[in-house]
């Protein structure tokens, strides 16, 4: 239908009581699974692209997917550049046509945070193009992000206040205890409701962000070891701890491991089942069906962005 900016979903999100997700994508068949599930529950979607993704399949590849993806649907899709390390990666999204773009500035100290954001903020504004910046440091690694639980840090409050009055970035992601990669938890998972509570105060109806957001759900991590995977210890952020987060004002939430895990298992399967198959539709089919159901289950039953 339109690739857009966020400003406008955030904005019915908060009306309308749910929360939008973002789905970190690096292939053709990861996107068209993202994009059916949002077709098919009508809800709008954020397509989210780190740096490495960027690599991978090449900035120019990527972009003419989503304009696909956008000639091809209905629904309203946000092109997001994941974890921006510096001014000229996000300057280098923006001018490729990103309708917005993450500057992460979590490993500068809180002026320096300030500094890299406004300098972003200035640039991407100028091209109608908004802004997300983290505020506090997730533990976990996730391509290009790798933050030890020693050097992860939740978000303060009253710095969160400043940072957005000085910064005039238009979302926030905040570190409450959600992390990166497929181990999120080392005992029983715990999220810090009280400083998004508080966070929520002093920013009314201020769009924030949550990421490391995957629920690793058990089902699909033993189907990936079933079939000669070697995922020990995965742990993820339970469903109903998305949804409370949600309803305490979190407007969109971050998803990839899910995504890779389903993937993956999917084409592990397909191996195990037929190691004569050398047909790349027969293994990428299913995880492209998988990546779907994944997406829309997140959709419908943990972010309420349903609208059929």
């Amino acid at each position: 239908m339109a690739l857009v900016t966020t400003k406008e979903m955030f904005k019915k999100a908060y009306e309308g009581g749910y929360a939008i997700g973002a789905f970190n994508i690096n292939n053709m068949e990861i996107l068209q699974g993202i994009v059916d599930a949002a077709e098919e529950t009508g809800s709008n979607v954020i397509v989210q692209v780190s740096s490495s993704a960027l690599k991978y399949a090449r900035p120019t590849y990527l972009k003419k997917l989503v304009e696909a993806a956008v000639e091809d649907s209905t629904i309203d899709i946000a092109l997001h550049l994941d974890h921006g390390a510096d001014f000229e990666a996000c300057k280098t999204a923006v001018d490729l046509g990103f309708t917005s773009v993450m500057i992460d500035g979590s490993h500068h100290d809180f002026e320096g945070n300030i500094a890299v954001t406004k300098e972003v903020v200035e640039y991407a504004h100028s091209k109608g193009v908004v802004v997300e910046a983290e505020l506090g440091r997730l533990a976990g690694v996730e391509d290009e992000v790798n933050v030890s639980a020693e050097d992860s840090s939740y978000t303060d409050p009253q710095q969160a206040k400043e940072f957005v009055e000085k910064t005039g970035v238009d979302s926030l992601a905040i570190a409450i205890g959600t992390s990166h990669g497929a181990n999120k938890f080392s005992g029983e998972p715990k999220l810090e409701f009280g400083i998004l509570k508080e966070i929520m105060e002093l920013l009314p109806n201020f769009p924030l962000v949550l990421h490391g957001a995957s629920s690793v759900y058990p089902e699909a991590v033993q189907l990936c070891n079933d079939n000669g995977g070697e995922l020990k210890g995965a742990c993820g952020v339970p469903d109903e701890m998305l949804r409370e987060a949600n309803r305490l004002g979190v407007c969109k939430i971050n998803v990839d491991t899910d995504l890779r895990i389903a993937f993956t298992g999917q084409v592990r399967k397909a191996f195990n089942d037929n190691p004569a198959n050398f047909d790349p539709r027969k293994y990428l089919g299913p995880a492209r069906d998988e990546i779907k159901r994944v997406v829309a289950h997140k959709m419908i039953n943990v972010f309420g962005s349903n609208t059929k």
